[in-house]
């Protein structure tokens, strides 16, 4: 079987958000990295090239692939920020209505400033998804 390309490193956090970041994303990495600290109680570590996330469970798929994952995390794509997070359930679906300008796929939020999000929404968001892979993964 395949060794995971996404796992934890030793490489510097500080060093991504500087090579990959403008100004206006840095600022808001910066917030997310307080208020993601603050929700895992978990500093940031880089996870492959280009993942940094907070937080880790184990997971086995009905395949028998398992893997090492952070509970949550974001990246810089271009001109977005991808938040990774789980938003399956109606209670989710209803917090992205309010959200504010954003893309969802299946586990990645894109947006491109913070400050198009509305905050409150955003941090349950959170929360509830931290839950959640807690719940299915312990």
């Amino acid at each position: 079987m395949a060794e995971n390309k996404t796992k934890a490193t030793g490489a510097s956090v500080d060093d991504y958000l500087a090579a990959k970041a403008s100004p206006e994303q840095l600022a808001d990495c910066r917030e997310l990295i307080v208020l993601l600290e603050r929700m895992t109680g978990q500093p940031p570590l880089m996870w492959g090239p280009s993942i940094v996330g907070f937080g880790s469970y184990r997971y086995t798929y009905a395949s028998g692939h398992s893997g090492e994952a952070p509970l949550t995390g974001f990246a810089i794509r271009g001109r977005d920020i991808v938040l990774y997070l789980v938003a399956e359930d109606a209670t989710q679906a209803a917090l992205l209505a309010r959200l504010g300008k954003h893309k969802m796929t299946k586990s990645c939020l894109y947006f491109k400033r913070l400050g198009d999000l509305e905050r409150q929404a955003l941090e349950q968001l959170l929360v509830n998804s931290i839950a959640e892979v807690r719940r299915r993964y312990g």
